[in-house]
């Protein structure tokens, strides 16, 4: 699926999440809908510390996923060694978040760990009522 933007609720979530976490780094996969992020996928296991977060992929229920995301503790956003392993596994789209957690402070990447294009979108969610 072509990933074309991210729903500003969800980025602002990714944003809060990541500020939050500080010092300790935030993770997660990101879920697609109609080719729009609308979500963040937590997975259980997830380890996180001020140098890493470890995602525990096997957790991951049977479904794709469109990328992944995760903080970093200080400002800079550029993808470690680990950071491009993880890009390879899971889907073309990954977000890194720095310091302040801000809508200028996260960069999108592809699987390669070339920065990609990534416009914030509106989205009107619909109600999903548990009844």
């Amino acid at each position: 699926m072509e990933i074309k933007g991210i729903a500003s609720e969800a980025l602002d979530f990714i944003l809060e999440a990541s500020k939050s976490m500080a010092p300790l780094e935030f993770a997660g996969l990101l879920q697609a809908k109609d080719g729009i992020i609308t979500e963040v996928l937590i997975l259980p296991g997830t380890e996180s510390s001020d140098q890493n977060a470890v995602l525990r992929l096997y957790m991951m229920p049977n479904m794709k996923s469109a990328g992944s995301v995760h903080s970093h503790p200080g400002p800079s956003r550029r993808p470690s060694r680990a950071d491009l392993r993880l890009f390879s596994k899971t889907g073309n789209c990954h977000i890194i978040v720095g310091r302040p957690y801000d809508r200028q402070s996260w960069t999108c990447y592809d699987r390669g760990g070339n920065v990609r294009e990534l416009p914030v979108v509106d989205v009107e969610f619909e109600d999903e009522s548990l009844f």
